[in-house]
């Protein structure tokens, strides 16, 4: 497990450091805070959520994939299937669950004030990518493992998700510009950039959309694609109407911010 985890932290630092490169090489929209302020919050966000796993969580993604290959349990182990495809096949269903959970924490309410806070960050950059509420860090990792144990999925599936989903996101938020032509390539497969920047946007309409973290195909076939923001990549507002204060941007705002609005 110790060998796991540190292939994971690799992976993340690595799609970390390039995003962040190539923000700073070629951003796509100029930012309206502090660099410095957002990102000394969102990282620490994003450590203490790490924290929290590790002290609350006996077992995460992964060991709960583990001892489901060591009990047999799960509905993969009596399909009998070749590994490649178990292990294909559960990819694309945990990307679906992943879109559908976005989904659902944007329509209730309750789990909307929790995830408001990752849209109530007033830029969109790398570091957006990791920046959750602690609660919904808890509550997703709680789906996950009831995911995991009941298909019976591969831990190196689940290993390949956690890289890829984690890589995604921080592609996705990237402050980055793509040539055009590439993007429109591109989101054929994946969420890019500019697809998920109309995610960030303050119009409700838009907010409510492109709910895909690493496969497009979900939006547009659940009716929940839309391709570029009204008012263009330059012009649009990002964040939150009404959390709109840059004090809102600190830790302990962040966390407060489900109960205060």
């Amino acid at each position: 497990m110790e060998s796991i985890e540190q292939l994971r932290l690799a992976f993340f630092l690595s799609i970390f450091f390039m995003c962040a490169a190539w923000e700073w090489v070629a951003p796509r929209k100029t930012l309206t805070q502090s660099k410095t302020w957002r990102w000394m919050n969102n990282v620490s966000l994003t450590a203490l959520n790490s924290l929290l796993l590790t002290i609350l969580f006996p077992i995460l993604a992964v060991e709960a994939a583990i001892i489901a290959k060591g009990t047999q349990f799960g509905l993969f182990h009596f399909l009998e299937l070749p590994n490649i495809f178990t292990i294909l096949v559960s990819l694309v269903i945990l990307d679906l669950a992943i879109y559908a959970q976005h989904l659902v924490f944007h329509r209730i309410p309750a789990l909307w004030k929790l995830h408001r806070m990752h849209h109530a960050d007033l830029d969109i950059d790398v570091t957006t990518g990791a920046r959750f509420h602690p609660i919904e860090i808890i509550l997703s990792m709680l789906i996950k493992i009831v995911i995991v144990m009941m298909l019976g999925i591969p831990p190196i599936a689940v290993v390949i998700f956690e890289v890829a989903l984690n890589g995604c996101a921080m592609f996705n938020h990237s402050n980055a510009k793509l040539p055009l032509k590439f993007d429109n390539w591109l989101r054929q497969w994946l969420v890019t950039p500019d697809m998920h920047r109309v995610h960030h946007s303050k119009i409700v309409k838009e907010t409510h959309s492109n709910f895909g973290f690493c496969l497009s195909v979900w939006d547009r076939l659940f009716g929940t694609y839309i391709a570029q923001p009204q008012l263009g990549h330059d012009k649009v507002v990002i964040g939150v109407k009404d959390i709109e204060d840059s004090k809102e941007q600190r830790l302990d705002k962040m966390i407060t911010q489900p109960f205060r609005y």
